[in-house]
Formats: C-alpha cells, structure tokens, sequence
C-alpha cells in the first residue's frame, strides 16, 4: 500500500532524517556539538515553534513534527542504544574496579542532591510528601547527554558514569517509592520494592550466565553467515531481548541494555558489533535530543523567565556544589571535581517520568509538575552549554592551582620514572610506561597541556624545570630513572649536568636532536641519548626491509645491532673529545703552578 506525503509518521520521517543530515555536517564545520544542533532543531520544528504556524501556512507541516509522542518511542531506544554502547566499551573487570565510586559517591550525590532540594523546596510552601518527590525527580543527571559529551575513559568521564550508573540502578526504586508514599496507597508498596529488588538481582544473574553461554555460539553463527544484516539483527536481537527481561522484573530497560553491552564485550565480537551498531545510536539518540527541545515552549519561558531562572539555577547549583565536594572529599582534582559538577547539575530525561509519577501519586499538584518538568527542559537545552563552562572552569582552576594532590604513591619507594617534558615525545613514552605498569610522574611547563593530560588521567604537574628548585622538588635520589624530552637542547644539557651531580647513579636517558648532541649528552652525564635524526633513519631502514621481504626477525636484530653500533660510535666521539679538552685544563694548571 502506497504512503502518501501527507501521513503522519512519513512527515515526521523526513523532518528527522533531514535534521540529521543537516545537522551533523553544518555544526561540525563550525566544531560545534551536534548535541546543541539537534535540540535546537527540536525547539523549531516543534508544537510550540513553527508546528504552532501549520494553521497559517499548511506547508509548514512538511517541515515539522505534527505528534511528538509518535516519535518517543525511537527516543528511548536511543538512550537503550546509547547504554549498550557504553556497555560495549566496559568490561566486568572494570566496573567491577568502580565499585566504591558507583556504591559510595552514586547514592551519595544523588541522596545528598534530593536532600537540599527538597529542604528548599519545602522551605518555598511545598509539604514533606511533595517535596520528597521533587528533590529525588531533579536529583537525577542525563545519561543520555553527558556520557556522549565526555565519555567513560576521561577523569570526568569515569566520575560521571559511576553517579549515572546509580542513578540508573536507582530509578525504578524511587517510582516504587513515590508510589508508597502517595495518600492512597496500601502499606504493602514498600514490600513491592523489596520484590523488584530480588527478582531483578535474579534476573541479572540469570542474564549473565545465560549469556556467558549462549551470545558467543550466537555471534559465532552470525559471522559465519559473512551477512552483516544478520549481525545486526543478532545484535538489536540482544538488546531487545535484555531490555524486555529486565522491564519484566521490574527494573529499567536501560540496565538490560548495559548488561547485553557487558556480557558481548567479553566476547571477540564486540568490535564489530560496536561498528554495526553506531550508525543506529547516532539516528536514534538525534531523535531523543529533538524531543527535547520540542518540550521547550518559547513563550512559557518568556512568560515566567524569572521563575524558571531562578529554578535552574537553583538546581543546577545545589547539584553541582554537593558533586564537586563529594569528589574533593574522595581526593579528586579541583578541576576534574568542578567540571564534573557543572556536568552533573542539570536534570534529566528520567526526571520528567519521576515528576509524571509523583504527580499521579498526588504528591504533587499537575501546576508544580508543568512547572519542573519545563525547568528540567531548560536545564537538558543548557546541559552542552554547561559542559563547555565546566571545561574553562576546570582550565582556569588548573591554571591557577594546577597541582592537586596527585594518586598516591603506593609503593613508597619514590616517585618511578620521571618524565621532563609531555609533548608529543612525552606522552609516548609515558604511554609505553603505563602499558608494561611502570609509574611515572611527568613535569611540564605548559599549563593547557598539563590540564588537558590530568583530565585524561595522567599523572602530570606544572612546573618550570628549568628552575632550580624543581630538582629538588622531584625526589630525584629515589627515582627509578630520568627521561629528557623537551626539544632544547641547551636545557637539556643544563638539566643532565645538574641532575648527575644531584644523583651519580641515576639512569638519564635524554632526547637528542643529532648525533653531535648526542655525544654532547654523554659528555654531560647521560646514561643513553637518543638522536632523533638516526632514529627517523633506523626505521626507514626497518621498513624498507620488511616490505621487501626479509624476514621481521632478522631485521630487528640487524637494527639493534646497527643501533648498538652507532651508539658505542657517539660515546667514543665523545670521550676522544673530552680528553683532549681534559689535557689542556691539566697543562694550564700545571703553568699556574709553576709561574
């Protein structure tokens, strides 16, 4: 049967595919997240945007979306999608590593937060019972826009994942509880609550035996097949099916959806599921993002603006302190703690179904919850927003006190290999430190370098070596070794001859330029340099032979042997040079002493 341009769902479909191909392109031309695109696009499109016009101009339905609710159910698969993604990219091993974050600071943000939300709530007229709603309702954060923005590999990221992932966990106990507390309800609610808490422990063990067994026979069936749309229908299969078993325990599909990204990233396939997949959480997420900014309506927000200002910034400043100090107090950086908070301030998508419950539970008047729930929409429209302000701010804070407290050292036995210099250079040899679990600690003198490398979770601090100071500051007589990075050759020379009469035994392996300073480095007092110039040769060489065909060992042993070879040529330029000079500091001693 043919579908005519005027049905509905066909309208809306071509509204969301041309935002998505309009969207994504323009801001990324203007590196700008497509985050902000896409609910902007919702606040035009919408019911309360150009949607209001379609009585004037009929051809505007074209251009807009006539039923919001026909597309909600795309957007929450999105947020599914985006949750087994997220699962994708874990392990068992490492959730299991942040345990104390998702267990200790996860109910403490989100109780902490509900708290003094719901004493100002109170303190404006509202009774305990409404209250209580209102605070758990916007104490939750959006999993579905601050993962995207950050990741679950950042400082921020991880810090943010753990509070969301209890949140999560904790949503389907806080709708059982609002229930409990409504006027009418029997005293048996919280004896529900316990029930879903048992049946939905037992159906993520159930999920996770079952699926340790059956998705790598699953998977391995579907990539015999060489049918990439049979991988994907395995795939979506997955998350459904995990999904519909958590919902029936009462649980949030979203926890499914972890659990099936989790379980398949044990498996040699996640990879490829990962790819096949993202196309459809890209579209889908969109869709979710459209939907809120369809929920903002222009003129309710310039009718009230001082009201529903002062509601965001209320919450948004109450989340965001009670954050930072839960972070500070688990000795987390200033600036990753302060970006975290101002990330983690505005409501979420599930504060607008916590709100649709308590108002059924009469907790709350329908009024307060239109109220909430448009103040919960402005703060998901200001969530991007807030994250670029998080940024500067942790940047400035970095700036200004860029030394927390770094990890602590739990060998006590100094501070490992210390690297002078986090540059291109640095950062690799720090990275191949972490991978073979050698420790570091790196110095650097350019603070936006060091900012962003202490987000990303190295162990970096700012300070000029070049100043005497420092030296000492390192702990230099108990470190493992010295690396020299920076691209100056007269510091680094500076630095090695200092260093060796600071610490006679330590390992000083420096960055040279050309063999010429590489001898120089020697005469200094380095343990090894390594010229860049020879090294660049070296492995041209090394590639030129293995594409013609020699074999990689022999290659790798001819180019240590060559490299061996160049070495102990430098060290001897250098001694024959130094003995010279050596010879002449004797003779004019000897003239002194004889005149």
């Amino acid at each position: 049967m043919a579908i005519g341009l005027d049905n509905t769902g066909f309208s809306d479909a071509l509204v969301i595919l041309g935002a998505a191909g309009l969207v994504i392109p323009a801001f990324a031309r203007f590196r700008v997240s497509p985050i902000i695109g896409f609910i902007l696009v919702g606040v035009l499109v919408g019911p309360a945007g150009l949607g209001a016009l379609t009585d004037r101009a009929p051809w505007l339905y074209y251009l807009t979306i006539s039923n919001p609710h026909s597309i909600e159910p795309f957007a929450e698969f999105g947020i599914v999608l985006l949750l087994f993604s997220i699962g994708l990219e874990l392990s068992f091993k490492r959730l299991w590593a942040m345990r104390a974050q998702v267990f200790g600071i996860g109910p403490a943000e989100l109780i902490g937060s509900a708290v003094l939300i719901a004493v100002a709530v109170h303190l404006l007229g509202q009774d305990w019972g409404g209250s209580a709603g209102l605070g758990l309702a916007l104490a939750l954060s959006s999993t579905a826009l601050v993962l995207p923005l950050v990741g679950t590999t950042s400082p921020v990221g991880r810090a943010a994942f753990a509070m969301l992932l209890f949140e999560d966990l904790a949503l389907v106990p806080i709708i059982f509880a609002l229930g409990a507390m409504a006027p009418t309800a029997s005293p048996d609610g919280w004896v529900g609550i316990a029930g879903v808490a048992l049946r939905g422990l037992a159906t993520v063990v159930v999920m996770y035996l079952g699926g340790r067994l059956v998705l790598p026979r699953l998977f391995a069936q579907a990539a015999r097949t060489k049918s990439p749309e049979l991988f994907l229908a395995a795939s979506l299969l997955v998350v459904i099916t995990a999904s519909v078993a958590t919902t029936a325990a009462g649980l949030s599909p979203i926890v499914g959806a972890l659990l099936a990204g989790l379980l398949i990233a044990e498996t040699e396939y996640h990879n490829e599921v990962e790819v096949i997949t993202a196309p459809f959480k890209g579209l889908a997420l969109g869709v979710f993002l459209i939907t809120v900014g369809m929920s903002v309506n222009l003129g309710e927000v310039l009718a009230n603006w001082p009201s529903l200002l002062g509601g965001v910034t209320a919450v948004v400043g109450i989340k965001a302190i009670v954050t930072f100090l839960l972070l500070r107090v688990a000795q987390t950086g200033r600036g990753v703690a302060a970006e975290t908070g101002l990330l983690m301030g505005s409501p979420s998508e599930t504060t607008l179904i916590v709100l649709a419950t308590a108002a059924q539970a009469q907790l709350i008047l329908p009024s307060t919850a239109a109220f909430w729930q448009t103040v919960t929409a402005i703060g998901l429209t200001l969530t991007p927003l807030l994250a670029q302000a998080g940024k500067r701010l942790s940047r400035g804070i970095d700036r200004f006190a860029p030394n927390d407290p770094l990890p602590a050292d739990d060998g006590g036995d100094g501070p490992g290999a210390v690297v002078i210099g986090f540059g291109r250079v640095g950062r690799m040899v720090a990275d191949l430190l972490a991978v073979h679990g050698q420790r570091y600690l790196a110095v650097e003198a350019d603070i936006d370098a060091v900012a962003e490398a202490r987000r990303n979770g190295h162990p970096v601090m700012f300070g000029d070596i070049a100043r005497g100071d420092w030296v000492e500051r390192l702990d230099l007589a108990r470190a493992r070794a010295l690396i020299l990075t920076m691209d100056d050759p007269v510091l680094t020379v500076q630095l090695t001859r200092r260093m060796r009469a600071l610490a006679p035994d330590l390992p000083i392996i420096a960055r040279a330029r050309d063999p010429h300073h590489a001898a120089e480095l020697y005469r200094a007092g380095v343990t090894d340099a390594v010229p860049e110039t020879l090294e660049s040769s070296l492995q041209l060489s090394e590639a030129v032979l293995v594409d013609l065909g020699v074999a990689m060992g022999p290659v790798i042993a001819s180019i240590h042997a060559k490299r061996d070879e160049l070495r102990q040529t430098i060290r001897a330029a250098a001694e024959l040079d130094r003995e010279p000079r050596i010879r002449r500091v004797r003779r004019m001693s000897e003239d002194v002493r004889s005149a």
